[in-house]
């Protein structure tokens, strides 16, 4: 029985298969909603992956449980009042000697400046803070060696470049041991950053000279102020009992009082990884939602072509109910044929998507993520299509009059 039931349907899927042979263009053309359809969801589910990773690992690349201090109360929560104070030393220090559970802790002061080098200029950022930085951000160097104390200590006029400069600045040279020129001083090179790549907001973190903050504070911005704290916390630690700490310590230091809202702001990268790439996963849900639209666009059209099929094989459909043949094995023929041009419109729209999801995701500097689950879904969801649009017009061909059929024209 059950090997009757296997030679039915493979005779079914021979006779479709004949079918759609007779009619190439017509089948191509019924089955192009569906190979946009699973063509444009797979791409922009596997472009959004990629998008997604590619935040993580911008953002990770900023250090494992890294937070960063600033001045403010955060973007679009400011008014037209005061700026807030900036940080001073002292309480890059309270925090390294009274906060638990944190690894390193360094002050940031940044000027923008144009560095030259013989005949090469090049526009940057001068990034003044100390060997803590390099080691709360797991920043490794390519060439040289990192501050000494007594650098840090005098402010000594020393720096290490980043990648980018030292690419536009000294193309097929070594930097180590260069003097480099930062607006009006100039610096020895001692070292080269490794390649960090973009930021979490788009910016190219290798664009960058660090110096000893002293010597940026003393010969660039003039005041001992700083921009920024970043701080690394321990991953054994809870993060937000730290943040919590800091602030209540720098809300003390600061002389906020009572319900006054804080004038400083503490990110954690990981809070900003997870957001960014909640916002990434929900645009790519809407992006794809409305490209699977044109999957059930695709379904209508192989209704409307199945229905005219039955239309133009009446005659046929009556001549096998007259010699013996059941309804159901009439409609059982013609689910079968909206299956199988659904699912090889799926699987074309699957091979399309592939190689367009490889070559734009090279174009957009995104990592190209393959998930062999969305490519299994959308294959069988384009088989549900054929399924369910299928089988009304199979329906109608499995009810159909033999005497009637015969008589078609």
């Amino acid at each position: 029985m059950r090997g009757a039931g296997t030679r039915l349907l493979a005779t079914t899927a021979l006779l479709a298969i004949r079918a759609i042979r007779r009619h190439v263009l017509r089948s191509f053309l019924t089955v192009l909603g569906i190979v946009i359809g699973v063509f444009a969801v797979v791409t922009m589910v596997t472009l959004g992956k990629g998008a997604t990773q590619s935040v993580h690992d911008q953002v990770s690349g900023l250090g494992a449980n890294l937070l960063t201090v600033l001045p403010g109360n955060g973007p679009g929560r400011g008014g037209g009042g005061e700026a807030p104070p900036p940080f001073k030393p002292e309480d890059v220090t309270a925090i390294r000697g009274q906060i638990g559970g944190v690894t390193a802790v360094a002050a940031q002061a940044q000027a923008s400046e144009t560095a030259v080098y013989n005949a090469a200029n090049w526009s940057t950022t001068v990034n003044g803070t100390s060997d803590a930085y390099l080691d709360a951000q797991n920043w490794k160097l390519t060439a040289g060696r990192r501050f000494s104390a007594d650098e840090e200590e005098s402010g000594k006029s020393v720096c290490l470049v980043g990648s980018t400069v030292a690419r536009n600045l000294y193309p097929g040279q070594q930097p180590v041991g260069t003097t480099l020129r930062l607006g009006s001083i100039s610096c020895t090179v001692i070292g080269v950053l490794a390649t960090r790549g973009q930021g979490g907001f788009g910016q190219d973190n290798d664009d960058t000279v660090i110096m000893p903050i002293k010597a940026v504070q003393r010969r660039l911005t003039g005041s001992r102020d700083i921009r920024a704290i970043v701080v690394a916390a321990d991953p054994a630690y809870d993060s937000a009992a730290i943040q919590l700490s800091i602030a209540e310590l720098l809300r003390q230091r600061r002389n906020i009082q009572g319900g006054k809202l804080d004038d400083f702001t503490i990110f954690d990268s990981r809070q900003i990884a997870d957001t960014l790439s909640g916002v990434t996963g929900v645009l790519t849900a809407i992006v794809s939602a409305v490209a699977a639209i044109s999957l059930l666009v695709g379904g209508i059209g192989i209704m409307n072509i199945m229905l005219v099929s039955v239309t133009e094989r009446t005659r046929e459909i009556g001549i096998r109910l007259a010699i013996g043949a059941v309804g159901r094995e009439v409609m059982l023929q013609f689910l079968v044929e909206a299956v199988v041009l659904s699912c090889i419109g799926g699987l074309i729209g699957l091979v399309l998507a592939f190689f367009a999801s490889l070559g734009l995701s090279a174009m957009l500097g995104v990592p190209f993520v393959f998930d062999p689950l969305t490519n299994i879904i959308a294959f069988a969801f384009s088989g549900l299509i054929g399924v369910v649009f299928g089988y009304f017009p199979a329906r109608r061909a499995a009810s159909l009059n033999p005497i009637d059929a015969l008589r078609h024209e």
